[in-house]
Formats: C-alpha cells, structure tokens, sequence
C-alpha cells in the first residue's frame, strides 16, 4: 500500500453479541483474505477477553494471534496483534479499534475497522466522530450494523 493511499473505515455497530464474541469471524475473514490485523484497545480486560475468545471462538479452526504484552512473544510473527498501542509492530494492513481508540486519519492502513456497543454512548460517540471525519476527508466510509442474521450494512 502507498503511504499516500487513505484507508477505508469500517464501521460495526453491535448490538446483538459482545464485542469479543463478533470479533473472531471478522479477523478470521481477514485473515483469509492475507491480511494482518493490529487489534488496539487501551483496556487490559478487554484485551485479556479478546485473547481468550480468539482461542475458543471456532473449534474447527486456530486464529493464530498474540498479545503484546505477553512475555517473549515475538510481535513481528503474529498476524492478529492485540496490543494497546497504535504502534504496528506485526506489519498489519488493517486495525481494529476498540473502546474508543482512536488513531487519527489511520494513515499507513488499508482499512481502520471500528467496532463499538451501540449501549456505550461514549464509544458511539467517538465512532460517531470518526465516521464523520472519515467521511470530511473524502475517504471510504462503510457502517455495518448487528441484524438476526449476522451483519447488515446501512444503505443497502
């Protein structure tokens, strides 16, 4: 990807599950489209519950990944990276922002995916910012919302 080429923004709007429980198909499907993922979230909990859902979320197949903070793991090799920083250690083309992390204009990205609790107004809020300054500066905006059946996006 060119440094001067803008992400796209995904936006996913969850209503029907945690976080942790829709986030496993989505980096899973990045993962088989040959892309690394930086999974970025400032709380120690959520990045603990993350880890743990990645291991257990689909017995018919690994989500290979690693924390940051694990002791003696090597962040480069690690195609989903669950850290705390917007540092891109592990080369990822795409991020997943988490409770509110909020990396400016994602630049050095292919797409920032933002994933947030339509319950928490403050998380809803920040994606509400960032949708619009996304879309201010010209740049590819999707917004996906929890239906019955999985996701559905706005507008289609």
């Amino acid at each position: 990807m060119s440094d001067m080429t803008p992400p796209q923004w995904w936006f996913y709007h969850l209503e029907r599950t945690t976080l942790e429980q829709a986030a496993g198909a989505l980096l899973e499907k990045c993962l088989e489209r040959g892309k690394r993922v930086l999974a970025i979230s400032a709380e120690p909990a959520r990045r603990a519950a993350l880890d743990q859902a990645l291991w257990t979320f689909n017995d018919a197949s690994f989500l290979p990944h690693g924390r940051a903070e694990a002791e003696g793991l090597d962040a480069t090799r690690q195609p989903v990276l669950i850290t705390e920083k917007s540092d891109n250690q592990n080369g990822a083309s795409f991020c997943l922002l988490m409770d509110g992390m909020d990396i400016g204009d994602g630049a050095g990205f292919e797409r920032c995916m933002v994933m947030f609790d339509g319950g928490d107004q403050t998380t809803r809020d920040i994606a509400r910012k960032q949708f619009k300054a996304a879309k201010d500066r010209g740049e590819t905006v999707r917004y996906f919302q929890q239906s019955g059946n999985g996701w559905k996006e706005a507008g289609k």
